[in-house]
């Protein structure tokens, strides 16, 4: 009885392929919309996708072209061709706007460009790009269901984008580019004052500062010491029971008896 069932089933897969195959071949459009539609329905969105794009330039201006293009869009996004299903749902958006979809085709924009962020480590370009999507987003649907989602996937872009600068700076203190580093924390600090790297940064910041002072040319030393000696007090007013202390406070102490050296010279 299942060798039977098994053979039922691949006659039925075989046949529904060599329709599917016919259709793609055929020149009858409404034809292609029907199946296309009934596959996208069953989540096949690539075959979907396939007929879709063969018949999308013949149903401009056509009552059913806004739900075909809707449905081209989903299919995209549904392959996670995120770039392509960016464009769709904007072109979409732009095509219809008194569409019943808008807000979800807007929404579905904005997240596309979301889904295309990556790892903090690289290249943040399509970030930026999808946190101003998403801020368009809000700002033309305040009212809209997706707004918590939305607001939620700006936070998760600004922290990855919070963690890119902060290693920048961080890596800067690694390759004893101190400069570079304070420099950076400081631009850090300036662009994400409500960061939760705060501490850490404000520590990195120091700690180069009291690299570049205590390893510095002899006349810029007083001046780089005093500079260092404010990040500390910076640091401490900040976070007074900061976890990094222990180091800090030796550090510290070091700067103090090395300022005392110049203190004696005036």
């Amino acid at each position: 009885m299942g060798k039977y069932l098994y053979i039922l089933f691949a006659f039925i897969v075989l046949s529904s392929c060599g329709e599917y195959q016919k259709t793609l071949k055929a020149t009858d459009i409404g034809k292609k919309f029907k199946m296309g539609e009934e596959l996208y329905d069953q989540g096949e969105f690539a075959k979907a996708n396939k007929l879709f794009a063969q018949i999308v330039p013949s149903y401009r201006g056509k009552p059913q072209a806004e739900k075909l293009m809707y449905m081209y869009a989903q299919s995209y996004y549904g392959m996670k061709d995120y770039y392509v299903s960016g464009y769709q749902f904007d072109r979409f958006a732009d095509s219809y706007p008194k569409s019943e979809k808008l807000e979800e085709a807007s929404f579905l924009a904005a997240k596309s460009y979301y889904k295309l962020s990556p790892v903090y480590s690289k290249d943040q370009s399509d970030t930026k790009d999808a946190i101003e999507k998403l801020q368009l987003f809000i700002n033309q649907f305040p009212q809209s269901e997706y707004l918590s989602e939305a607001s939620g996937y700006i936070r998760e872009l600004d922290e990855k984008l919070e963690r890119k600068a902060f290693e920048i700076a961080k890596q800067y203190n690694t390759i004893l580019d101190y400069q570079a580093s304070i420099k950076s924390f400081d631009n850090f600090l300036f662009e994400f004052p409500g960061t939760s790297l705060r501490e850490e940064a404000m520590y990195y910041r120091f700690d180069s500062a009291y690299q570049l002072a205590i390893f510095s040319i002899e006349r810029k030393k007083e001046e780089r010491l005093q500079s260092a000696e404010g990040y500390y007090k910076d640091l401490m007013k900040g976070f007074p029971e900061t976890q990094f202390s222990e180091s800090a406070v030796k550090m510290y102490e070091q700067i103090v008896e090395e300022l005392k050296n110049y203190s004696t010279k005036s």
